[in-house]
């Protein structure tokens, strides 16, 4: 088991991606805190990962990401329950889908507070944590759109992803000196029931597909696998990296 004994606080993690690393987690041995904003949602996704059976243990907590007392209050409860935090990953995120002429500056401000104020505050307070237990390994969900311009992606996704690498890097460059890393992960269109919603349309299904040279769009398993892989200590020795899971579309 790769992530044996491990404590991990993953949010974001009711569903899709989120969901998908909690389990993967789960199953390699982790202690896993399944963190979300949707109560309902995430109670349900903590008990279905739970009735498979497996090495790792799980619980819902309830997160605003956006909220720093909402943070403390996690963080908190990881301590008393676990003593020691050992992986974070900042999955939380929200894409409005307009264009920046027509992306009202309340959109904007609410698509900053949960994939950058989400992610900064997450570290902020990790950072103790992790220091007491000797190091851990902090990994950030960014995208394809942190590294590129993307023509089918909004300015506002692309910015705050952008600022989720840099943050990441920052972190990495900072902190390496008492064993805690910091890595970001860059998916291309993921297949989720709600990127399925959005490539309804045949046309904007083919495009997607057309500029991945693997020829399909990503599962959620495959990202879910490069996050065991980034926290295990396999990757020791990966710090400050924007890690692809895009089948070769930035290598263009």
């Amino acid at each position: 088991m790769r992530l044996a004994n491990k404590v991990s606080v993953v949010s974001g993690a009711a569903e899709g991606l989120g969901a998908a690393i909690a389990r993967r987690f789960y199953e390699e041995g982790a202690f896993v805190f399944l963190c979300d904003l949707r109560q309902e949602e995430g109670r349900r996704a903590a008990a279905e990962i739970a009735a498979a059976g497996g090495p790792g243990e799980v619980e819902f907590l309830w997160l605003d990401v956006s909220s720093e007392e909402s943070w403390k209050q996690v963080y908190e409860t990881v301590r008393i329950r676990r003593g020691r935090l050992d992986i974070l990953v900042n999955n939380a995120g929200i894409n409005i889908r307009k264009n920046i002429e027509q992306m009202p500056v309340e959109s904007l401000e609410a698509m900053l507070a949960v994939n950058v104020r989400g992610p900064f505050l997450g570290i902020k307070h990790a950072i103790p944590l992790m220091r007491a237990s000797g190091g851990g390994c902090i990994l950030n969900m960014s995208s394809i759109c942190g590294l590129i311009g993307h023509l089918y992606t909004n300015e506002a996704y692309t910015m705050t992803k952008g600022a989720v690498t840099l943050l990441s890097r920052s972190v990495a460059a900072r902190y390496a000196r008492e064993n805690i890393r910091c890595n970001s992960v860059h998916p291309s269109t993921v297949d989720t029931p709600s990127v399925r919603s959005v490539l309804q349309d045949p046309r904007g299904r083919d495009e997607r597909i057309g500029e991945i040279p693997l020829g399909r769009l990503a599962t959620v398993e495959d990202v879910a696998n490069a996050f065991v892989f980034l926290a295990s200590d396999e990757a020791a020795f990966i710090n400050g990296v924007a890690f692809p899971v895009d089948g070769g579309l930035t290598a263009r």
